[in-house]
């Protein structure tokens, strides 16, 4: 029984399984995200008619109703009313996106409470499979309805809401991770490096690229006292290195920091490199503690012609650069990287600041903040 061949088989069995469980997983999901906007949908034409006090009504009837289902307190009721007029008028518009690999994203609490739906609505008018069917089909009922609220109850319109929806599915995301992206505002991050993709990179890789890189980086699982050093920022980014690959965003890979490269017997040495899977080229990371300074752009363009003389492949694409630095100003950033033949970007990135002892000794305790508040309320 513990042959090569059976071996091959049992794998095969269990991949089958897990991809079974997953689709069924997904189908349960999208079920439940159709009922919320279904409900969403009748409760917020019924309001118009019947006023607010409709929610707690129908939330106490359904609840006596279906005692075990969970969903219908007035809250989540509100939550439905809220995705469906969040969505409404563009939701349907939307192109139907590619099924990724989402089995982490269903989340125990919400396939249990899809199970209880799908078996206590079966054959009811509410819900048809051909509906759930044809809403499956959209990208907000591949994610988990904690995903959505967080989602639609945070974001300023529908063109960032589901910029999120799309970066929860690509990168499976679990619900913390995307409460971390919505508070770090990636959406008006990413793609925003000042850079020379257009000039240096042939369409559409110069797209990618751009939409690859963000500004400023938020690294603030860092916390730094001054005076801070570069090679204090890469020590810390290199042992929190989960974190910072989650900050750069997917397809990163981590080749090394302090790089060696040998050229013409000088030793030289790289900050950080990695390589993108999905750029399918090099990258270099120049961390400068400082203001940008245009000689930066001179000697990030060397790096990268030795990188692609000494480490690139024949099949790699061209290896980009990006420049870290405390401060920038755009308009200088873009006049040194203008005439470089090199792809590279300029962006700002953060950190927590931790005060110095002495200076946090001379500021004012909370009781003292508070006596200092009641002599003011007394005059």
């Amino acid at each position: 029984m513990l042959t090569q061949e059976y071996k091959h088989w049992l794998h095969e069995l269990k991949s089958k399984i897990r991809s079974t469980q997953a689709k069924a997983a997904l189908a349960v999901n999208s079920a439940l995200i159709h009922f919320y906007w279904d409900l969403g949908k009748m409760i917020s034409e019924k309001e118009k008619v019947w006023g607010s006090k409709l929610i707690n009504q129908i939330s106490q009837d359904l609840k006596a109703e279906f005692p075990e289902m969970q969903g219908l307190s007035s809250r989540n009721l509100k939550y439905c009313i809220q995705f469906y007029s969040f969505y409404q008028n563009t939701i349907v518009q939307q192109p139907v996106a590619q099924l990724p690999n989402t089995t982490n994203l269903v989340e125990n609490q919400d396939f249990l409470i899809g199970q209880q739906l799908v078996a206590q609505l079966e054959n009811s008018p509410f819900i048809s499979q051909q509906a759930v069917d044809q809403f499956w089909q959209q990208p907000v009922a591949k994610i988990p309805w904690g995903h959505n609220i967080l989602i639609f109850s945070k974001s300023k319109d529908v063109e960032e809401a589901l910029f999120y929806v799309s970066q929860t599915i690509e990168n499976g995301w679990s619900r913390d991770t995307l409460g971390l992206q919505l508070k770090s505002n990636l959406y008006q991050r990413t793609g925003k490096t000042i850079s020379n993709f257009k000039h240096t990179l042939p369409e559409p890789l110069s797209d990618l690229a751009q939409q690859t890189f963000k500004d400023p980086y938020i690294f603030d699982f860092m916390t730094m006292a001054k005076p801070y050093h570069e090679k204090d920022i890469e020590q810390q980014l290199t042992q929190h290195i989960t974190k910072f690959l989650l900050e750069l965003g997917k397809g990163f890979a981590f080749v090394g920091k302090q790089y060696h490269l040998e050229i013409a017997e000088n030793d030289y040495y790289l900050d950080l490199l990695f390589y993108h899977i999905k750029l399918k080229c090099y990258v270099v990371i120049e961390l400068k503690n400082t203001k940008f300074m245009p000689e930066y752009a001179g000697k990030l363009n060397f790096y990268l012609s030795a990188v692609d003389t000494l480490v690139k492949e024949v099949d790699d694409k061209p290896t980009i650069g990006i420049i870290l630095c405390r401060d920038k100003n755009n308009i200088e950033a873009e006049f040194a990287l203008r005439d470089m033949n090199k792809p590279m970007g300029v962006s700002e990135f953060n950190f927590t600041e931790i005060l110095p002892e002495e200076l946090k000794s001379s500021l004012p305790t909370i009781e003292e903040l508070e006596n200092e508040l009641r002599i003011h309320e007394q005059f």
